[in-house]
């Protein structure tokens, strides 16, 4: 069936309506962020997407869910004011059985998510311990880091990035809103220098490439 996305019959009014109908119906059908480009396909050609996009935000105020600006696209949203009272009846905050991260899982993605793409070895190197495939295999498992480009380094070993799915469960619509790093630095949370400094000795070097090679066939 041929959609008809211009809709010339109706009053610009009614128009404009339908429009909205349709980008936040295939926004609520979507089980993650719809680009600009899918609700494209379901508007006319003089639409403006991002005036769509605030009008159904504006329509959304005082409700208990939100349209977000996440991973290059936009998703609904609970409001977190309602995140206790979900909690309280699926025992995560956003209802879908997440795993909450351990501190070391946690500590190891922010790490990943800034100096990207970053291997296990430069991973251990910054901890100043090793980084077990486990804890990337947790990460892995629940999208929210993926196998980058080889390094250049002996070996070859894979290096890890943040997923899509990463943005979308942290809220980010990309990794530029991530906080900024100076002040993390600042804090003393994370420091470049420190990872730069660490090196992978060179006997090692081989034996991490082969394991994240094979690391990255099970996943």
């Amino acid at each position: 069936m041929l959609l008809d996305t211009e809709l010339e019959h109706l009053p610009a009014e009614l128009r404009w309506r339908e429009w909205m109908g349709r980008v936040e119906a295939v926004i609520f059908a979507a089980s993650e962020p719809v680009t600009r480009e899918v609700l494209a396909r379901v508007v006319g050609r003089s639409c403006n997407i991002d005036l769509i996009i605030d009008d159904i935000r504006a329509e959304l105020v005082g409700r208990p869910y939100e349209l977000a600006a996440v991973a290059g696209g936009w998703q609904h949203r609970t409001n977190k004011a309602f995140g206790d009272a979900i909690h309280a009846a699926f025992g995560t905050a956003a209802g879908e059985g997440t795993k909450e991260l351990s501190q070391s899982e946690a500590l190891v993605l922010m790490c990943i998510a800034y100096f990207q793409p970053i291997t296990r070895g430069e991973l251990s190197s910054f901890f100043g311990k090793e980084v077990s495939r486990d804890l990337i295999g947790v990460l892995r498992g629940q999208d929210l880091i993926a196998s980058g480009p080889r390094s250049p380094q002996p070996g070859a070993p894979y290096t890890y990035v943040t997923t899509k799915n990463f943005l979308s469960q942290f809220g980010l619509d990309t990794l530029r809103q991530l906080p900024d790093f100076e002040a993390l630095e600042d804090a003393g949370l994370l420091s470049k220098e420190k990872l730069l400094a660490g090196g992978i000795p060179a006997d090692l070097a081989d034996r991490e490439g082969e394991d994240d090679v094979a690391e990255d066939r099970v996943w």
